[in-house]
């Protein structure tokens, strides 16, 4: 069974490294994990976007479930290119897991970042804007495909003191889908 790594992994320092220990925890349960940045990609060529982009679309063809790292990342929410890949596969049918390290309800993210206040019986930002408020940990939509598509949002007790690095959510992800196999 193989699984697609989602997330913004790929944009930490030691990408590599953090793609080698999500593969190898995947072997240790008998499955095959996908890492993005395995696919060859010509950075210096001018479609090396689109190549980053066919590339990941086609290990997601191959993979048959996601394992998406939904950890807030340069904000409140999830990362935008992971957000997409989840609602890829979960178009797709195919059994979808996520872990994120941070288990805050989303409205309270938003106010580490902006005011946010209650007014008019729903909270809104500094900007008047409505803040989602249904006391899940990121926005519905990717709360119910996780639901509806395979497991609900996996986060930790309580958050690590590094959220890059800590697999734990993350092997539990990778467990389910191990028992996933088992069962079929």
């Amino acid at each position: 069974m193989k699984i697609y790594l989602a997330g913004p992994d790929v944009f930490l320092p030691d990408a590599v490294e953090i793609g080698r220990r999500k593969v190898d925890i995947c072997a240790a349960h008998g499955l095959t994990g996908l890492y993005p940045l395995d696919n060859i990609v010509d950075l210096a060529a001018p479609d090396a976007s689109r190549q980053i982009f066919c590339g990941n679309a086609a290990m997601m063809d191959q993979a048959d479930i996601i394992i998406a790292n939904l950890t807030p990342f340069r904000g409140a929410g999830a990362d935008p290119g992971t957000v997409y890949e989840l609602g890829y596969m979960a178009g797709r049918g195919k059994f979808c897991l996520a872990y994120s390290n941070d288990g805050t309800v989303y409205a309270d993210r938003v106010g580490r970042f902006m005011d946010v206040a209650s007014e008019g019986g729903r909270l809104v930002d500094a900007h008047g804007l409505t803040v989602e408020d249904f006391g899940h940990s990121d926005n519905l939509m990717m709360i119910h495909a996780l639901e509806l598509h395979g497991c609900p949002l996996v986060t930790p007790a309580e958050m690590p003191a590094d959220v890059w690095h800590d697999l734990a959510a993350f092997e539990a992800c990778v467990r389910m889908a191990a028992a996933r196999l088992i069962a079929s």
